[in-house]
Protein backbone atom coordinates (compact mmCIF):
# COMPACT_ATOMS: atom_id res chain seq x y z
CA UNK A 1 0.00 0.00 0.00
CA UNK A 2 1.17 3.52 -0.78
CA UNK A 3 -0.48 6.40 0.30
CA UNK A 4 1.14 10.09 -1.22
CA UNK A 5 -0.37 13.01 -0.13
CA UNK A 6 0.73 16.29 -1.93
CA UNK A 7 -0.56 20.07 -2.80
CA UNK A 8 0.19 21.59 0.59
CA UNK A 9 2.01 24.87 1.25
CA UNK A 10 1.76 28.62 2.68
CA UNK A 11 -1.38 30.73 2.38
CA UNK A 12 -2.82 33.56 3.78
CA UNK A 13 -5.90 33.03 6.28
CA UNK A 14 -8.81 33.20 3.97
CA UNK A 15 -7.17 31.43 1.17
CA UNK A 16 -7.30 27.92 -0.40
CA UNK A 17 -5.62 24.77 -1.13
CA UNK A 18 -6.33 21.70 -2.65
CA UNK A 19 -4.45 18.65 -1.09
CA UNK A 20 -4.49 15.26 -3.31
CA UNK A 21 -3.41 11.77 -2.17
CA UNK A 22 -2.31 9.02 -5.20
CA UNK A 23 -3.25 6.19 -3.72
CA UNK A 24 -2.17 2.54 -5.03
CA UNK A 25 -1.46 -1.06 -3.92
CA UNK A 26 -4.88 -1.80 -3.24
CA UNK A 27 -8.38 -1.72 -4.66
CA UNK A 28 -8.86 1.62 -4.08
CA UNK A 29 -12.42 1.95 -5.29
CA UNK A 30 -13.76 -0.51 -2.71
CA UNK A 31 -13.03 1.55 0.29
CA UNK A 32 -13.71 4.52 2.30
CA UNK A 33 -11.14 7.49 2.26
CA UNK A 34 -9.87 9.63 4.81
CA UNK A 35 -8.33 13.50 5.14
CA UNK A 36 -6.47 13.24 9.25
CA UNK A 37 -4.02 16.32 10.44
CA UNK A 38 -1.92 16.47 13.16
CA UNK A 39 -0.93 19.99 14.43
CA UNK A 40 2.21 20.76 15.78
CA UNK A 41 2.06 19.32 20.17
CA UNK A 42 -1.58 17.61 18.76
CA UNK A 43 -2.77 14.49 18.63
CA UNK A 44 -3.62 13.32 14.84
CA UNK A 45 -7.56 14.19 14.16
CA UNK A 46 -9.92 12.80 11.48
CA UNK A 47 -10.84 15.91 9.23
CA UNK A 48 -13.10 14.28 6.56
CA UNK A 49 -13.91 11.19 5.11
CA UNK A 50 -16.11 9.26 2.63
CA UNK A 51 -17.21 6.64 1.16
CA UNK A 52 -16.04 4.14 -1.14
CA UNK A 53 -18.55 5.39 -4.28
CA UNK A 54 -18.48 9.09 -2.91
CA UNK A 55 -21.97 9.15 -1.47
CA UNK A 56 -21.71 10.00 1.69
CA UNK A 57 -19.20 12.11 3.94
CA UNK A 58 -18.29 12.97 7.21
CA UNK A 59 -16.59 15.90 8.39
CA UNK A 60 -14.85 17.36 11.41
CA UNK A 61 -16.71 20.54 13.14
CA UNK A 62 -13.90 22.38 12.92
CA UNK A 63 -13.90 22.48 8.75
CA UNK A 64 -17.47 21.72 8.24
CA UNK A 65 -18.59 24.20 5.45
CA UNK A 66 -14.91 25.59 4.82
CA UNK A 67 -13.97 21.74 3.26
CA UNK A 68 -14.82 19.42 1.06
CA UNK A 69 -13.60 15.75 0.00
CA UNK A 70 -14.05 14.15 -2.80
CA UNK A 71 -12.45 10.90 -5.14
CA UNK A 72 -12.18 10.25 -8.29
CA UNK A 73 -11.63 6.22 -8.39
CA UNK A 74 -10.67 6.20 -11.99
CA UNK A 75 -7.92 8.07 -10.73
CA UNK A 76 -7.10 6.59 -7.40
CA UNK A 77 -7.04 9.74 -5.64
CA UNK A 78 -8.81 11.34 -2.67
CA UNK A 79 -8.64 15.15 -2.53
CA UNK A 80 -9.47 17.82 0.03
CA UNK A 81 -11.18 21.58 -1.43
CA UNK A 82 -10.08 23.79 1.77
CA UNK A 83 -11.30 27.40 1.60
CA UNK A 84 -11.44 30.21 4.25
CA UNK A 85 -8.66 28.62 5.76
CA UNK A 86 -7.33 30.13 9.25
CA UNK A 87 -4.41 29.70 10.99
CA UNK A 88 -5.92 26.80 13.55
CA UNK A 89 -5.58 24.75 9.90
CA UNK A 90 -1.80 24.87 10.30
CA UNK A 91 -0.84 20.95 10.10
CA UNK A 92 0.48 17.96 8.89
CA UNK A 93 -2.49 16.31 6.41
CA UNK A 94 -2.31 12.62 5.80
CA UNK A 95 -4.39 10.58 3.83
CA UNK A 96 -5.55 7.07 4.94
CA UNK A 97 -8.12 4.21 4.14
CA UNK A 98 -10.46 3.24 6.90
CA UNK A 99 -12.73 0.91 8.04
CA UNK A 100 -16.62 3.00 8.98
CA UNK A 101 -17.39 6.43 8.00
CA UNK A 102 -18.71 7.61 11.16
CA UNK A 103 -15.95 6.88 13.51
CA UNK A 104 -13.34 5.70 10.87
CA UNK A 105 -10.84 3.31 11.79
CA UNK A 106 -7.13 4.20 9.97
CA UNK A 107 -5.47 0.73 8.29
CA UNK A 108 -2.26 1.67 7.32
CA UNK A 109 0.65 3.34 7.97
CA UNK A 110 0.94 7.22 8.06
CA UNK A 111 2.82 8.39 4.95
CA UNK A 112 5.23 11.45 5.04
CA UNK A 113 1.85 13.80 4.78
CA UNK A 114 1.77 17.31 3.34
CA UNK A 115 2.28 20.50 5.27
CA UNK A 116 -0.16 23.10 5.50
CA UNK A 117 0.85 26.46 6.90
CA UNK A 118 -1.89 29.06 6.93
CA UNK A 119 -0.48 32.67 8.18
CA UNK A 120 -2.43 35.12 10.17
Amino acid sequence: VQLVESGGGLVQAGGSLRLSCAASGFTYSSYIMSWYRQAPGKERELVAAITAAGDRTNYADSVKGRFTISRDNAKNTVYLQMNSLKPEDTAVYYCNRVLGITRPRPLDAWGQGTLVTVSS
